[in-house]
């Protein structure tokens, strides 16, 4: 299992938010992986003081790149879906099945991992 973290989970985090600031913590004390898109990092990232709790839990997030692989994924998964956020396709097709995937998006990702096949639960930020 793994926790996945959009752009609206990022944002929440940054704000330092208690649920979804609690569910992360949680999930680094039982060492569960949580992971994300750079592109989502990228869509919330500006650096500097102010972003203190984002920078702290960061520290803690897996990553993900944007290849080669993942273009051609994330692509064909657009034109599957007939959708074009590719940051959002990103953190779609990071999902398992046994994984929670963290959105402010819920419609749109669950259209995305519908079309990819993947059968993760989701929930807001607002309901970690």
């Amino acid at each position: 299992m793994s926790v996945v973290l959009d752009a609206g989970a990022l944002i929440s985090i940054d704000r330092n938010e208690r649920l979804v600031m609690s569910m992360l913590k949680r999930a680094f004390e039982l060492d569960v992986p949580v992971v994300t898109s750079a592109g989502a990092v990228g869509q919330v990232w500006r650096g500097g003081a102010r972003q203190a709790a984002l920078a702290r839990a960061v520290r803690g997030i897996r990553i993900h790149e944007l290849d080669a692989r993942s273009a051609r994924d994330i692509g064909h998964l657009l034109a599957v879906s007939e959708s074009s956020d590719v940051i959002d396709a990103h953190v779609a097709i990071l999902a398992r099945a046994s994984d929670l995937v963290v959105t402010s998006d819920v419609d749109d990702i669950s259209h995305l991992m519908s079309c990819a096949g993947i059968h993760a639960d989701i929930m807001r930020p607002s309901e970690a």
